[in-house]
């Protein structure tokens, strides 16, 4: 009868290794997407900061940054934490405590076409929200609090946390209510305020 030469223990040392090279080369693969630009939400819990894929999500990164330019953030909070999956920011709209001028509201009402892309749902990685239309995103978005490949090609990503893994990790240790399909932090996570600097592409953002 011939041996089998499987070994259990290579195998799920040779699998783990794969991961872990996977893993490495998506995040370069990504990195290597990013532009200069960068935007700072300063939370109660504390900072997050990203930046943008402009050649992944054009329109997105464009909207999404002009958002941020007009404070449309500022006051606003996350009201979704769901540990291992999603922080989602709410949208604008009906998200901050503070009234919205009629410049603020016009872009925040916008709707931006679905911009689907080969870029992976890892952790970090920021992500439009949107209802079954997928030409419906506003201004909510999520971001990865791991791996979700099944988002994948069905909803935007249009950028990656660069600074603040640190404060994503306090708010997963919130406590939580569950309402329906929506994890959601029992106290609000505010986002106090933004601020932003750099380019996201050749043109300068601060007009448009």
């Amino acid at each position: 009868m011939k041996k089998s030469f499987f070994n259990p223990i290579f195998f799920t040392f040779f699998l783990s290794i794969s991961c872990f090279l996977s893993t490495m080369f998506a995040e370069s693969t990504q990195d290597s997407l990013l532009g200069s630009a960068r935007v700072v939400f300063q939370t109660n819990y504390g900072d997050i900061e990203f930046g943008f894929y402009p050649s992944v999500a054009p329109q997105t990164v464009e909207h999404i940054y002009k958002l941020v330019r007009l404070g449309c953030y500022n006051t606003n909070h996350f009201f979704r934490v769901d540990k291992g999956f999603v922080a989602q920011v709410a949208d604008v709209s009906g998200g901050r405590t503070a009234p919205m001028n009629e410049e603020q509201r016009k872009e925040a009402e916008k709707t931006i076409k679905g911009e689907f892309s080969d870029v992976k749902h890892v952790r970090g990685i920021l992500s439009m929200g949107r209802y079954s239309d997928p030409d419906s995103a506003q201004s909510s978005f999520s971001m990865l609090l791991g791996d979700a490949p099944h988002l994948d090609h069905e909803y935007a990503i249009f950028g990656k946390v660069t600074k603040g893994d640190e404060t994503l990790k306090k708010l997963e240790e919130l406590p939580t209510r569950r309402e329906g399909i929506f994890v959601m932090p029992t106290e609000r996570i505010t986002i106090l305020s933004t601020y932003y600097y750099g380019k996201y592409r050749d043109g300068d953002l601060s007009t448009g």
